[in-house]
């Protein structure tokens, strides 16, 4: 059995997730037979979560049972295929090294303002402790209804689609999980949603920090890109380069930072006041080796929630961070 005989048998198998073989669509990574005979291998799979265990028996069958191979070492990872006529779900991820910076009400604003710019956007909300995209959206906490194939079907308000944890726990219940069901969980958000067919981009609303949900991110939406939210404060934007530093060390591209709580713009005298000092968004983006996207003042929406209308003077900047986004990952 030659190394082709292998590939070609292995390019027969069916990916479930797309119910067509791997070579049709670019199912297999890697493939080496070892020196003593065992066989490596890299699989793409659709609905990873989902296929893996029963994929990995028919190759495993094929390979030492059928082909008498003397051992197989496989790993696999989400397919990045997309079949013809359909698009391919571009990843926003907004991340900051702490909390209390605005990140969440930064992704929805921007989020509102993709959407004023003709796209159609949804949320994955993977703060999973702080879930709080619901409230910035004043969306009604309900369970989701589901596809005949057991999707879920996000809620929408705004026109933006959201999924979050807020939907399956009692109200006002803490999460008081340890990693493992983190991972299940955004299994669950990255490979169960229906989200809609013509949707250009999902913005992922991270947790704070470097832990299990960023290094999990990197499995679901490896290509995702990513945007750091930082305040002006140095003591904050020192923290916000360890989140960017962090995505770029796992394989992320950031491609920008914003400044949230950059100054207060002050009615009386028509002045800037820089309540939490200056430079920290200039910091952060020099030290990434990206660009600083916006600077966003302190204020309230004159609507009284937390969506700026695109008229505002804080809904004109989202509106121009939006247009560089929009350019720089091709939308």
């Amino acid at each position: 059995m030659t190394y082709d005989d292998l590939r070609s048998r292995i390019e027969e198998i069916i990916d479930p997730g797309f119910n067509l073989p791997f070579k049709d669509v670019n199912g297999i990574k890697k493939l080496v037979i070892g020196p003593t005979g065992v066989a490596e291998l890299e699989i793409y799979l659709k609905d990873k979560a989902k296929n893996e265990q029963a994929v990995k028996i028919q190759i495993i069958r094929l390979v030492k049972i059928e082909l008498g191979f003397p051992g197989i070492k496989i790993e696999f990872f989400e397919s990045e295929f997309v079949p013809e006529g359909q698009k391919a779900i571009k990843y926003l991820a907004v991340a900051s090294g702490k909390g209390g910076v605005g990140k969440s009400t930064v992704a929805a604003n921007l989020a509102a303002a993709m959407i004023r710019q003709g796209k159609i956007v949804g949320i994955i909300d993977a703060d999973i402790y702080g879930a709080s995209i619901p409230y910035i959206l004043r969306l009604p906490i309900k369970p989701l209804t589901s596809t005949a194939d057991e999707k879920m079907i996000p809620l929408e308000q705004n026109g933006i689609h959201v999924i979050s944890t807020e939907f399956f726990m009692p109200p006002e219940k803490p999460i008081m999980w340890r990693g493992p069901m983190l991972g299940k969980l955004l299994t669950h958000f990255f490979n169960g949603v229906q989200w809609h067919e013509g949707i250009d981009l999902i913005i992922i609303d991270l947790p704070p920090g470097t832990g299990d949900v960023a290094l999990d991110v990197k499995t679901y939406a490896p290509t995702s890109k990513v945007i750091v939210v930082t305040t002006p404060h140095h003591n904050a934007s020192s923290i916000a380069v360890k989140a960017g530093l962090g995505a770029q060390q796992i394989g992320h591209e950031v491609i920008g930072v914003v400044e949230n709580m950059s100054y207060y713009f002050n009615e009386c005298n028509k002045k800037r006041e820089f309540i939490f000092g200056q430079g920290g968004g200039e910091l952060v983006a020099k030290k990434l080796g990206t660009t600083l996207l916006g600077q966003i003042p302190i204020g309230q929406p004159q609507q009284g929630h937390f969506l700026f209308d695109g008229k505002e003077e804080s809904g004109k900047i989202y509106n121009e961070i939006a247009v560089k986004l929009i350019d720089e990952m091709n939308l």
